[in-house]
């Protein structure tokens, strides 16, 4: 059954919104830009009135998902997942994760760079707990693989102990050695790595601060 629009009223919170009124009541809202094709006393057959709450769909999911990526940036899955939750249906999802790639909003790969400059940053992790993350985050293996081949974990490792030295200072030499080898492997450190790293840090105390450690009982 056509319906006629009786009203087109901007938004109070949102003015690039428009919301649209058939037969005296509240229908959808559509983006100013599609609205302005609209009139009032316009008659829309039931297949127009379905394409139009399509656009609004699309439109508030799209929204949704750019304030997310607004704060920071997001992998496919973790839009997809944040828009299930919301219940959007899944054509409009895939519509809405289509435009955003479309725009360069998203992209897996460059959201695995990220994730791991961030980590290398803030809080250093070994590739296994990095693979792990990523993997939570639907990342492909595929880019997984080439993002963590960029790492140097023992790097990675080496400015991870550095965060905690003043933290474990008068620890005996074999006290600091078992809290800082559970402290990387927590991270996510391989062990050869970790003895390394480890190995290292001792040495370069004992040259530059001889009183860091007390003696072994």
């Amino acid at each position: 059954m056509d319906q006629t629009i009786t009203a087109l009223e901007i938004q109070k919170r949102n003015k690039d919104r428009v919301n649209v009124y058939l037969d005296g009541e509240f229908a959808f809202g559509l983006p100013i830009i599609e609205a302005a094709r609209l009139h009032k006393g316009q008659t829309l057959s039931p297949d127009e009135i379905t394409t139009l709450r399509q656009i609004d769909a699309v439109s508030r999911a799209f929204d949704h998902a750019a304030q997310l990526l607004a704060r920071r940036p997001y992998s496919t899955a973790e839009i997809r997942r944040k828009l299930q939750s919301t219940d959007t249906a899944p054509p409009i999802i895939d519509e809405v994760l289509a435009r955003l790639e479309r725009m360069g909003y998203v992209d897996d790969h460059a959201f695995a760079q990220y994730w791991v400059e961030n980590r290398e940053r803030f809080r250093p992790r070994g590739p296994r707990a990095l693979r792990y993350e990523l993997r939570q985050k639907g990342v492909a293996q595929s880019m997984i693989d080439a993002v963590l081949g960029e790492v140097d974990a023992h790097d990675s490792a080496y400015h991870a102990v550095q965060d905690h030295i003043r933290r474990w200072r008068g620890l005996a030499q074999a006290d600091f050695r078992n809290k800082a080898g559970a402290f990387l492997a927590r991270r996510g450190f391989g062990y050869d790595i970790i003895r390394e790293v480890v190995d290292q840090a001792i040495a370069e105390l004992e040259e530059t601060d001889p009183d860091y450690f007390v003696p072994e009982v």
